[in-house]
């Protein structure tokens, strides 16, 4: 399951803020990072892909594409060594969640589908949450580039090519506790999305993020790379955004490949 946690991490995002003190340099920074993120708010789809490491898994890299209208998502990670070595994926189709790892469960099938994000109690009285995970669906990492305002440091350190399109680098460092101020003032619903993005950086141990933010002429952010140290070791994951706006088709994997959870449950109620 240490893959499919690693998927929860990746999707995990947060609003916009305001601007921060300093010169002339300092502000022109701090305003373009907030439209970087106030850009990532309007996003209706993209598709990313994330190379890197975390304290927990080690080597991972990942694919994403993601839609908010309709909302649909598929996000394939992978980890690349240790014990939790292997491939999972996460798709949302129809507004139903899937599951699926590249390692077959005792029924032969590789994917398990729970229905509509929220609790389930399974057949075997166990409970599944998957309602935070249909939350984080519909954002994608591009918001955090918002974190980056929060940073004492906040400059532009020139320009540079990614993906053959001519980018502006920004680049700075905050404590988990910094961002959490310089949120304070937003309203509620960015409040709460902020802290739970950051609460996963949390559960690594990591109390400070340094940051890079590469952006267009749109104000799209184009590349993002995150770094701190965890409990267990090193954070440095870097995202490629593409696709602004294209549409994103997902679909459901095969029937004879499917756990049906929820037909499950319907069953084991009738009897």
């Amino acid at each position: 399951m240490g893959v499919l946690g690693l998927s929860a991490l990746l999707v995990a995002g947060c609003g916009a803020a305001g601007g921060a003190d300093g010169g002339s340099d300092s502000a022109a920074a701090a305003a373009a990072v907030a439209r970087a993120a106030e850009k990532a708010e309007r996003t209706v789809s993209l598709r990313y892909t994330m190379t890197g490491r975390t304290p927990e898994e080690g080597r991972v890299r990942a694919e994403a594409a993601i839609s908010t209208e309709p909302a649909a998502m598929s996000l394939e990670s992978t980890v690349l060594g240790g014990p939790d070595q292997g491939t999972g994926e996460f798709r949302l189709v129809d507004g139903a969640l899937y599951m699926g790892s590249d390692e077959a469960n005792e029924d032969g099938k590789h994917w398990i589908r729970i229905g509509a994000p929220g609790i389930s109690d399974t057949p075997s009285g166990v409970e599944i949450d998957s309602s935070a995970a249909g939350d984080r669906f519909r954002d994608n990492p591009s918001h955090e580039s918002g974190f980056l305002g929060a940073a004492d440091d906040l400059k532009e350190s020139g320009t540079e090519t990614v993906d053959g399109v001519r980018t502006t680098h920004y680049t700075g460092t905050a404590t988990l506790d910094g961002i959490r101020d310089f949120y304070e003032d937003e309203p509620k619903k960015v409040r709460q999305r902020t802290e739970k993005s950051l609460a996963q950086y949390e559960k690594l141990g990591v109390d400070e993020l340094t940051l890079d933010l590469w952006t267009d002429a749109e104000d799209r952010t184009r590349k993002m790379r995150v770094q701190g140290f965890g409990r267990h070791g090193e954070l440095d994951l870097t995202f490629a955004f593409a696709d602004f706006g294209k549409p994103v088709t997902v679909k459901a994997p095969p029937a004879s490949d499917t756990f049906d959870m929820s037909e499950a449950m319907r069953k084991a109620k009738e009897d």
